[in-house]
């Protein structure tokens, strides 16, 4: 999916018509710790690098409040973007201050934000920008600059019909694995303690 947003949109090849601000914005909602569970909340340490999604919150935090980001939003770790840790919400949920939530300007976006933000070349902008040594963080006024190829609104339905499916098959893909990875957990001691015997299966 990646190949066919670089052919149509890539900011180098073809000429950047705009910015990021121009289809997106930064999430300023709040929602209730509360309403979080460990599927719902992302920070920078359960979100994996290299682009591989997230894995289920060891905790929740402990304030009341924190940004709320809704199905379509794009997630990034603010801090060391060097590591690359980038996620499609598949539902509404929040994340914490150091992860960055995309909202884009309309849902159509949301599948050629994605791609925007997932290209290597982003991340290159975004590191090049960020500020600090030990701890270096992304430059949101920067980020928001970051050169782009605006979709007409006939590219953008052609690309979204495309790539909507696909990002859908890669979601249901990440939570069968998610499932078997519980799953896995929750076996694997009882089976090493004895506790449930599969002696007498005939595999």
């Amino acid at each position: 999916m990646q190949a066919i947003y670089l052919d149509r949109f890539d900011p180098i090849t073809h000429m950047a018509t705009g910015v990021l601000s121009d289809i997106c914005k930064f999430s300023k909602d709040k929602i209730e710790v509360a309403e979080l569970s460990a599927h719902s909340y992302f920070s920078t340490e359960n979100m994996q690098s290299n682009k591989a999604g997230a894995l289920p919150a060891s905790s929740l935090p402990s304030i009341r409040q924190t940004t709320h980001c809704h199905k379509g939003d794009v997630l990034i770790s603010n801090i060391r973007p060097y590591f690359k840790k980038i996620l499609l919400a598949a539902s509404d949920g929040g994340c914490s201050t150091d992860v960055l939530c995309f909202v884009p300007n309309d849902q159509s976006l949301s599948p050629f934000l994605f791609e925007t933000l997932y290209a290597d070349r982003f991340f290159e902008y975004m590191v090049a920008g960020s500020k600090g040594t030990k701890m270096p963080r992304g430059d949101k006024q920067q980020i928001m600059n970051y050169p782009i190829v605006v979709p007409s609104k006939e590219a953008l339905r052609e690309y979204y019909t495309i790539a909507e499916p696909m990002l859908n098959q890669i979601q249901s893909r990440r939570n069968e694995n998610t499932c078997l990875s519980a799953l896995r957990d929750a076996l694997l001691p009882r089976l090493m303690s004895g506790e449930i015997d599969v002696t007498s299966l005939d595999i």
